[in-house]
């Protein structure tokens, strides 16, 4: 047993078939889609808002990884979900902006990206294969 496990961890990694390429992408995309809307609810309905928000993105992270099988598939739409706060974070030179200074904001931000390592970390564990669950097999 312990043979079939080293030889498939000295496996060299093979790129993403386009599927799941494709399944990255769509991830991406949800959490960029996710992170504006969550900014959006998050200041309007204080704290449920932030809460809201907070869960949906928690449920992507998640969601993601358990549909992947892997890291990665957390790892894709908390990208797409940090990449788009932090743009909406940047002030506009005409003094525009969607952040507020209030504390739900640093909250939403900070929270969802303890929310994305958290997913990553946990999200990926599963069981093992029915043959390798029971050693006396």
């Amino acid at each position: 047993m312990s043979d079939r496990i080293t030889s498939s961890l000295a496996q060299p990694l093979k790129p993403p078939s386009a599927a799941r390429f494709a399944a990255y992408l769509g991830l991406f995309l949800l959490g960029a889609i996710t992170g504006v809307a969550g900014s959006l609810v998050q200041a309007g309905w204080f704290p449920g808002g932030l809460l809201l928000a907070l869960a949906g993105a928690a449920g992507l992270f998640l969601g993601g990884s358990r549909a992947t099988r892997g890291r990665a598939g957390a790892v894709a739409p908390a990208a797409g979900w940090v990449i788009t706060v932090i743009a909406l974070t940047v002030g506009r030179p005409e003094g525009d902006f969607l952040f507020g200074a209030g504390s739900g904001s640093y909250l939403f931000l900070l929270g969802g990206m303890a929310l994305a390592v958290i997913c990553a970390t946990v999200g990926a564990g599963g069981q093992p294969d029915a043959g390798s669950a029971r050693l006396g097999k």
